[in-house]
């Protein structure tokens, strides 16, 4: 039902919604895109087959929404968690150090988005290549972009050697040398790591960057 249709939408459409989004979000991480069902995610959201297609027309939509949705969001805190730690640096290596510290200790926040990503990493080739290519922009290339500026900024304040020509790369080495590590050697959260590892690939990560970009 729409507005242009003149008729006003029933109370409860958004949180129906948002309900097939976290249900989804849930049945797409635990079985990937192929194995989901249908049937499945609307009783994981605790709606009818019906309300899922009126609202999202099918899997493969569905998917897209989901991914897109939960890659926002994931990128939303990681923009907040930049802005806090680094929109008034005093100490640089120690706000650089506090933001990873955070950015790493609260990755458990976004496990079922986590989950997601690796089902893109193994049926990516079976996805739709439109939903992977808007994920990417709203997500890892937003991210980097977030972290670019902020590098760039410092640069630009006289803490780090960045300006816009290394900018690009000082952000690929600073998400490589720390959440990278811990993501890519836990094969994205499958295999556990120790708050204590955690926290010393932190702190090597930081240590090579600085003496790559610190002045």
């Amino acid at each position: 039902m729409t507005q242009e249709s003149g008729r006003t939408p029933r109370k409860g459409t958004a949180e129906k919604r948002q309900a097939l989004l976290r249900g989804a979000r849930t049945v797409f991480g635990r079985e990937g895109y192929a194995r989901a069902g249908i049937d499945e995610i609307a009783a994981e959201a605790g709606v009818s087959t019906r309300t899922l297609y009126n609202h999202f027309g099918g899997k493969e939509n569905l998917f897209r929404e989901v991914l897109i949705d939960s890659a926002a969001k994931v990128t939303s805190a990681h923009i907040d968690l930049i802005d806090r730690h680094l929109g008034k640096v005093t100490d640089v290596e120690a706000d650089l150090l506090a933001l990873a510290r955070e950015w790493m200790g609260r990755r458990g926040d976004h496990e079922p988005h986590m989950l997601l990503v690796r089902h893109i990493i193994s049926e990516g080739s079976h996805l739709p290549a439109d939903a992977i290519e808007e994920w990417q922009r709203i997500g890892p290339r937003a991210t980097a972009e977030a972290v670019r500026t902020a590098l760039l900024r410092l640069g630009e304040q006289g803490h780090l050697v960045v300006h816009e020509s290394n900018s690009a790369e000082a952000a690929r080495h600073f998400l490589l040398l720390i959440p990278g590590s811990v993501t890519v050697d836990t094969f994205f959260g499958v295999v556990p790591m120790s708050a204590e590892e955690v926290d010393a690939r932190v702190s090597g990560g930081l240590a090579v960057f600085l003496k790559l970009y610190a002045r």
